[in-house]
């Protein structure tokens, strides 16, 4: 029996209808921008394997690293004790955040960062306040995380449908743009006096279908939130560590989240770590002599030595100049693509920001997750060995910074023959 043979029995994996599932590739190794299967197919893998790896597969530096660290402390719980590595990643993090961001708050994942500050705005309120804020404002198009506040939080969607009566209510607004940015921000100055916080994902929405749009509208908004005094969360989880061409998409911005969530490239996608960020205000409410205003919230491997150990390796990398380099040279090279296809007439959209290249298909309406089309786009690609995983009609390129020009060109050449095909 072979491993995809073996993987049936046993798994359930995650987004897939298991009834009919499209074939479960066995990865045997990566190295760099590949992926490897049993049969020795080679795969570029052009989504950094769900946006986490950007410094490329078994990253020998940051092995060795890891390796250290686990023949030193694996692991030791977080409350009432600390460790080398927690303390250097909030230590080395902290500064490069955009605005005043003073204290770190470990979990494990995306999802969870953004538990955590939801309930670190939530509490906010019910510490420094006898009426207490509860309304959330988020973009009807988000996409938060799995997990219940996160869901809540997300636009309604196939991903929330079976849930939506347990989810708490939130005000959604559409993204900002020239023509709503005054009525959106007449509606926030209706709601002040109810609104806790205002959660977002700065400049590009990841899984409602890589949608963006301009920061100088989102600046009015934040700036609109600190009028009235409403807490603001950047959701970086996909969009930190360089994918927008800065370390950080908030970078863009001239008004200061107070709390960032931050995880996938944070350990360079070696394995899970969360970050939720925030700056004095959130954290001085929570200060005090009665044990109510502590944040009770904690996970059984929060700062976990291991992770904490990769983070700091694959910051390391990061801050490396060539590594910027990179990321501006794939920048241009999509950029120099999309003009080529500009105009086609099967694609209905184009958009790009920094690394993150989407074309949009055209399907005569039918833009959901379900579109048939993105199973056609899916096994077209993995049959040239090519790692592409479409968001319904919507295509996009996402690598890791370790990709050559030569791979680039090879995924370009590709989608243009698809083009072509489909």
């Amino acid at each position: 029996m072979n491993l995809a043979e073996r993987d049936e029995k046993v798994i359930w994996h995650p987004y897939t209808q298991m009834k009919s599932p499209l074939p479960h590739i066995p990865i045997t190794r990566g190295e760099g921008v590949y992926l490897f299967d049993e049969n020795g197919k080679k795969y570029i893998d052009a989504v950094s394997s769900w946006w986490v790896n950007i410094h490329g597969h078994a990253h020998p530096y940051i092995a060795a690293k890891v390796a250290e660290q686990l023949t030193t402390l694996e692991h030791v719980i977080f409350a009432g004790f600390t460790h080398e590595p927690a303390v250097q990643l909030a230590e080395r993090l902290l500064p490069l955040l955009p605005g005043s961001q003073e204290k770190v708050f470990y979990s494990d994942n995306g999802s969870t960062a953004v538990e955590v500050a939801l309930k670190m705005c939530l509490q906010y309120w019910v510490n420094t306040t006898k009426k207490p804020r509860t309304k959330i404002i988020a973009f009807k198009d988000a996409y938060h995380g799995d997990t219940f506040g996160a869901m809540s939080v997300s636009g309604r969607s196939i991903f929330t449908e079976p849930f939506n009566p347990l989810l708490f209510d939130v005000e959604f607004i559409e993204l900002p743009n020239a023509q709503n940015i005054a009525q959106l921000r007449s509606k926030l100055n209706y709601l002040s006096n109810e609104v806790a916080c205002f959660i977002f994902e700065p400049m590009v929405l990841g899984a409602s279908g890589m949608l963006m749009y301009e920061a100088q509208y989102l600046d009015e908004l934040i700036e609109t939130c600190q009028k009235h005094g409403i807490l603001t969360i950047a959701d970086e989880v996909m969009t930190g560590f360089g994918r927008t061409g800065k370390y950080f998409s908030c970078e863009a911005l001239q008004n200061r989240p107070d709390i960032f969530c931050l995880s996938k490239g944070l350990t360079g996608g070696t394995m899970p770590l969360g970050v939720t960020t925030c700056n004095s205000k959130i954290f001085n409410a929570f200060l005090s002599d009665d044990k109510l205003k502590t944040l009770y919230h904690g996970h059984s491997f929060t700062a976990n030595p291991v992770a904490c150990t990769a983070a700091l390796a694959s910051l390391d990398i990061l801050l490396q100049p060539e590594t910027l380099l990179h990321i501006k040279r794939i920048a241009s090279r999509h950029q120099e693509f999309a003009e080529t296809i500009l105009g086609h007439p099967k694609l209905k959209n184009i958009r790009q920001n920094g690394t993150i290249l989407v074309m949009e298909w055209e399907t005569g309406g039918d833009t959901s997750y379900l579109n048939g089309l993105r199973d056609r786009l899916y096994l077209y690609f993995l049959e040239r060995g090519i790692v592409l995983r479409p968001l319904g009609n919507v295509l996009y390129i996402l690598p890791p910074y370790v990709i050559s020009d030569e791979d680039l060109a090879y995924i370009y050449q590709n989608i243009l023959q698809a083009l072509n095909d489909i």
